[in-house]
């Protein structure tokens, strides 16, 4: 009930706002067709996540063969993100939507076959188009929206119902891989590795969302750049990318604090998409209803991007305060999981943190697109990344006790917070330094709601 009042209070709010006369119908027709084509690659990705392990189980591999699966993963999402965002700012966004697409399309169809081999060429192609379903996708909205003149909170908002569409996603993609994946039995082909139905099927209509998200993304977006085409004289694979974007960072404390408190919230909540289910476990005798549990779990994901909205239109806040509460707030939440296995607490502590969720994404998003320079915007993206990559390979490879990695998790939250409170500051005496009409105020890069 709570969920649905913010629901409703934030959907009111949009409503307001779309019936201003300064909210044109160019901005919803944008807003529109990007959320479509987010969705539907959400849902290209939400509906293998509940049968990857289920189905190389089912394949007959060892629960230490699936593991070095998922770190082949999330490796080749970290080594090769640092050079994807980089060729995406200078190819085209557009363009690298579409090879993540082709991408996840690829990794899908090694499902079918039960060769450890094939598999492992499945899990880097996931770890691929995982770097660029979170880093090409916001690169092109921020610059499309900017380009297009759009007013500049808006973006938020954009942001925010992505992440409450999204939500929405998850629990349908739940429901529909559980039904699909009972149509069939898994079954083999005489005399191949080749298998199809049962857990293979969840990873079919994977395919076919993102053959339409991709139909829709080809003749409806614009392209764009980072670096305009023909400006970029350096060989493909060079470095000078990465050491402009590396540059870029290092040279702005906002983006480098910015980039930290984004791996850390991540890294952590990451690892918490691990441990959940082992946590609430500890504390119960009986089977717990999981997608249950994992839908109310999207329901407190939706209240928080739609708390997010709400603050945002009424109490003047920026996104740099607001983040500056969602880090404790988080770290509290995820402490629980080290001091108490009772699980009436534990699991009102996982619905706070993916409350918390709900407003970072959104929060997380508007703050970069002010902080992050356009020409670099998709390579520094994916370095962000870098370090995330790195806490859930550590993690995963160490195999640490439950209760020490919510300790893990509930410790990066709070170092996250240190560090947004060194942000706040940052940018505060950025903006008492410049005068009024300042170009970088005027971009956005540090102003206020």
């Amino acid at each position: 009930m709570i969920a649905a009042f913010f629901t409703w209070q934030a959907n009111k709010s949009s409503k307001e706002d779309s019936a201003r006369p300064e909210v044109s119908e160019a901005f919803s027709n944008f807003r529109r067709l990007y959320h479509i084509v987010y969705y539907l690659m959400m849902a290209g990705d939400w509906l293998q996540g509940p049968y990857v392990y289920a189905l190389y189980a089912s394949y007959g591999f060892s629960k230490d063969d699936i593991a070095v699966l998922f770190v082949a993963g999330f490796g080749s999402s970290m080594v090769f993100g640092t050079f994807v965002g980089g060729l995406a700012d200078r190819f085209g966004r557009k363009r690298f939507c579409l090879i993540y697409i082709v991408c996840y399309i690829a990794s899908c169809v090694t499902k079918h076959f039960a060769s450890y081999s094939i598999l492992m060429t499945g899990r880097i192609l996931g770890g691929v188009s995982t770097s660029l379903l979170f880093s090409v996708f916001d690169a092109w909205l921020v610059y499309e929206h900017n380009d297009q003149k759009f007013e500049k909170s808006s973006l938020g908002t954009i942001f925010s119902w992505a992440i409450f569409g999204n939500s929405i996603v998850a629990v349908l993609a739940g429901v529909l891989a559980q039904w699909a994946s009972g149509l069939v039995s898994l079954t083999s082909v005489t005399g191949t590795d080749f298998y199809f139905g049962g857990y293979c099927t969840p990873f079919d209509l994977a395919i076919c969302f993102l053959l339409i998200g991709g139909t829709i993304l080809s003749s409806t977006w614009n392209e764009n750049y980072g670096v305009k085409p023909g400006v970029a004289t350096e060989p493909l694979f060079s470095a000078d990318s990465m050491k402009r974007a590396l540059g870029l960072i290092i040279a702005d404390e906002r983006i480098l604090i910015c980039g930290l408190v984004q791996s850390l919230f991540e890294g952590a909540m990451y690892s918490f998409v691990f441990m959940w289910t082992p946590a609430l476990e500890q504390g119960s005798v009986d089977p717990l209803p999981f997608g249950l549990i994992f839908a109310t779990f999207m329901v407190s994901c939706m209240a928080g991007s739609s708390i997010f909205t709400l603050l945002m239109k009424g109490s003047g806040m920026t996104v740099e305060n607001l983040l500056a509460w969602v880090f404790p707030v988080a770290a509290l939440s995820l402490g629980v999981g080290f001091l108490t296995a009772w699980l009436p607490l534990l699991y009102s502590a996982f619905l706070l943190f993916e409350l918390c969720v709900g407003v970072y994404f959104p929060a997380m998003g508007t703050l970069k697109s002010r902080l992050v320079p356009e020409e670099a915007r998709a390579a520094i993206y994916n370095i962000f990344r870098v370090p995330l990559n790195l806490i859930v390979l550590f993690v995963l490879l160490n195999h640490l006790p439950t209760h020490t990695v919510f300790l893990l998790c509930a410790s990066l939250l709070g170092l996250a917070a240190v560090l947004q409170r060194r942000l706040l500051f940052k940018i505060a005496a950025v903006r008492a330094a410049s005068p009024p009409g300042d170009v970088e105020l005027e971009k956005g890069i540090v102003g206020s709601h």
